[in-house]
């Protein structure tokens, strides 16, 4: 199946302001593009690109003072699978993990380890290891957290979140990744685009979606605690360690945002 997916941003500037944009589609999907996601401006203003610590390809750019639209859309070749499950992933002892999964079970700004600790063992301690500790994790996180857009908040932490569980996607997936590190599991903060493909109406609003990867038996696992089923059609845009490391807009002055348009539509007649 194929899968067109895109955004429209408007902001308004008072004077010429620096940016920083995490909106390209991952590396990984790179060759699934059918049409390749080309990040555009009104008015044209140069923009640099450049990987990041975590691999995602990010954007820069001097805005000009007044109205400034970024834009982009492509085609995303898709397999057309829900995501996977594999209930017999094991927990990996931290003294096997690879290097390079060490930094996803440390505190970060929205993952306040150390003041879930004991409310994540006291929750989990007794939950089978490996692939059911973390789905049990998203049960509770699903169950735990009221949503809504009127919730959401830019400060809001996994703390935040579990003492007053009201929010949205990001919100599930930092209460999700907190408690998974505190259970010694590896846990990634993933950005993307998620549709409504395969699912029956009515549809929210789109948005651009978060949600998270643990790492089980060798290898990195998708999980979803805000729709806690698997889903069709994710397309990821990046991954860090929490909201912080991928927001899709960094601007370096004073500005308002005065459109914020996401679509995510299945191609017709694709095969």
């Amino acid at each position: 199946m194929q899968i067109k997916v895109g955004y429209d941003l408007s902001y308004s500037f008072p004077q010429p302001t620096p940016m920083i944009l995490a909106l390209s589609i991952h590396y990984s999907r790179s060759s699934d593009l059918a049409q390749p996601d080309h990040l555009l401006t009104q008015p044209a203003v140069p923009v640099r690109g450049y990987r990041d610590s975590f691999g995602n390809w990010c954007s820069r750019l001097l805005a000009p003072a007044g109205r400034v639209r970024i834009f982009s859309s492509a085609v995303v070749n898709d397999s057309g699978k829900p995501d996977g499950c594999a209930l017999d992933a094991a927990q990996t002892p931290i003294d096997a993990l690879p290097e390079e999964a060490l930094p996803f079970l440390l505190g970060s700004r929205y993952c306040e380890t150390d003041q879930l600790l004991s409310v994540a063992w006291e929750l989990f301690g007794n939950t089978p290891p490996g692939w059911r500790r973390v789905q049990a994790i998203c049960d509770f996180v699903h169950r735990h957290i009221t949503f809504g857009y009127e919730h959401a908040s830019p400060s809001k932490t996994a703390l935040g979140v579990y003492e007053q569980p009201e929010g949205v996607c990001r919100d599930y997936a930092h209460l999700a990744i907190a408690l998974c590190r505190c259970m010694n599991i590896p846990a990634r903060y993933c950005t993307g685009y998620l549709g409504d493909i395969g699912v029956p109406p009515p549809y929210g609003v789109m948005d651009f979606a978060g949600w998270f990867e643990a790492y089980l038996g060798g290898q990195w696992h998708t999980f979803d605690p805000r729709n806690n089923v698997p889903r069709i059609g994710r397309v990821l845009i990046a991954r860090g360690r929490d909201a912080a490391d991928v927001a899709i807009a960094t601007t370096f002055g004073p500005n308002t945002l005065e459109r914020f348009s996401v679509y995510v539509d299945e191609v017709a007649g694709a095969a």
